[in-house]
């Protein structure tokens, strides 16, 4: 990781050198690399998924969106507080430090935020993981089994104790791939003194993510016998490890 800051009149770009060694404003433009028939869109988020095939390779373009009743009020504008609390740079630099502790998460490619006034707007690029399906398509198709829960555990807990809390723990932003698993949308996230109270309430939002998805469709018990318990047992043997 080189990170290199391009400042621009309305704003500016975060960007690792080593991925590419130049990226500007056209990067984070749709239109850009729709008119090249570099980009196509997939189900996923607030709006679906751009990726992108960049030269440093596919990647996804993320506009960061509000959710909820303050959408209606601000859309997509965030209120600024400085450069450096921005929600890109603040994820981009997050994500950075995942890839040190060599976590598994999506690879940062650039962030870029634009500013209007009181308020800006932020796109994040990082790169695509390939061949990938969400847990919740991996529940949909009936393919959440015992050893799945058990290593989606693994995976929470690798990232617990190195202190890494993420805001929206949900079935739909772990990926699952041949390879391994892995973590996505770090927004707001960051790192923490480790503590139980903080783990267990990332769990709690986990398990109501499955629960509502239908993970217990045989019942709540059936889920933790078959699901719960399996993904707990390999959260806390990774925990100890």
């Amino acid at each position: 990781m080189q990170e290199q800051l391009r400042e621009e009149a309305d704003g500016a770009i975060l960007f690792d050198a080593v991925v590419s060694p130049q990226v500007d404003g056209d990067w984070f433009a749709p239109d850009y690399w729709r008119e090249r028939g570099s980009l196509r869109t997939q189900a996923g988020g607030r709006g679906g998924v751009a990726v992108i095939a960049t030269p440093a390779g596919e990647c996804v373009l993320r506009h960061y969106r509000r959710g909820g009743l303050v959408a209606r009020l601000l859309g997509d504008r965030y209120l600024w507080r400085g450069a450096d609390r921005t929600r890109p740079f603040t994820e981009f630099r997050l994500l950075a430090e995942i890839a040190r502790r060599n976590l598994p998460g999506p690879a940062v490619v650039a962030a870029r935020y634009v500013r209007h006034g009181l308020f800006y707007r932020a796109d994040l690029i990082t790169r695509r993981i390939a061949d990938a399906r969400t847990l919740a398509e991996c529940l949909s198709a009936g393919q959440l089994d015992a050893a799945l829960a058990e290593a989606v555990g693994e995976l929470v807990a690798r990232f617990h104790r190195e202190g890494i809390w993420h805001a929206d723990l949900n079935a739909h932003n772990v990926l699952v791939t041949v390879e391994g698993l892995y973590l996505i949308d770090f927004d707001r996230g960051e790192w923490r003194p480790v503590a139980a109270g903080w783990r267990q309430s990332n769990l709690q939002r986990l398990r109501r993510s499955l629960l509502k998805l239908g993970a217990a469709k045989q019942g709540e018990a059936a889920f933790d016998a078959e699901l719960w318990t399996p993904l707990m047992r390999g959260y806390e043997r990774t925990l100890q490890a």
